[in-house]
């Protein structure tokens, strides 16, 4: 079964986890490690033969969109992850739509074709931002892959979001985040800290459950996620464990699962669905 690879493409100091330690005014002072970084995962996906979709911070692109055009000429999907970085749970309706056009005018500076797809930061669509998806359709989205369809986390999901791809009520195609029912639990094993977190063969096992349930997995890394030696920030233990745990086993792990694993864009997934 083709699954999704997907990457959304913001630098180290962009996340959340480190929104209170960087703010954005400061962004252009800090080393940025996103050029090394997303070229050293363009040249593992050209070993396996993979086509993915990129979310690209509009950001990012403003500031390096012969980087945008690389990941592009390689044969990938570019999408969008918005402007800023900063959550819909902290953006009105308007402050949303003004930080996707944004995005949208900077992505068509240095991307030929019509960005098709967003994903949220932090996967902030939510119950409480479900405006957003509108918002989307207005601006010629045609799918989103944004939502979590679990209910522990504290600042992302929704509990009983389908697992499946599906369409929502606007007729935006929606393509969660891919999680593993596991003893009445949902389980993620859509990539990111996930990834790095879990075992590497409970990775695969959850794969492999969600590909025997008729579904391909939407997976994610972020660049930063493949590079140990990015500079490190003080931070409460538990969100230090989730921010910096196995970043020297993700190449590894990812050469694993590009070899257990068939993986395409989300362009090719859903023309493949509507051929």
């Amino acid at each position: 079964m083709q699954n999704v690879f997907s990457i959304d493409l913001e630098d180290w100091f962009c996340v959340q986890n480190l929104s209170h330690v960087f703010p954005r005014e400061e962004w252009d002072k800090l080393e940025s490690r996103v050029e090394r970084n997303t070229l050293l995962i363009l040249d593992v996906l050209k070993r396996h033969k993979v086509e993915g979709t990129f979310f690209v911070l509009g950001w990012i692109a403003e500031r390096y969109p012969d980087l945008v055009r690389e990941v592009e000429r390689r044969g990938h999907e570019i999408a969008t992850h918005g402007y800023s970085h900063k959550l819909l749970t902290f953006m009105s309706p308007d402050e949303f739509r003004a930080d996707l056009e944004r995005s949208l005018d900077v992505l068509a500076k240095c991307s030929s074709a019509h960005i098709s797809g967003f994903r949220a930061p932090s996967f902030s669509i939510t119950r409480k931002t479900w405006w957003a998806v509108d918002t989307l359709k207005q601006c010629g989205l045609t799918y989103d892959s944004s939502i979590f369809p679990v209910g522990f986390h504290p600042d992302y999901g929704i509990g009983d979001a389908p697992l499946v791809i599906h369409e929502l009520d606007n007729g935006l195609t929606e393509l969660p985040m891919s999680c593993a029912n596991m003893f009445g639990r949902r389980i993620p094993c859509s990539g990111g800290g996930y990834f790095r977190l879990f075992p590497y063969p409970l990775t695969k096992f959850l794969i492999r459950k969600c590909n025997a349930a008729g579904r391909p997995v939407i997976f994610y890394l972020h660049p930063w996620e493949v590079d140990p030696q990015q500079p490190r920030v003080s931070l409460p233990a538990v969100k230090a464990f989730r921010h910096y745990n196995n970043l020297d086993r993700t190449l590894d792990r990812l050469e694993h699962l590009l070899t257990d694993f068939q993986f395409t864009s989300i362009k090719q997934i859903l023309s493949s669905r509507s051929g």
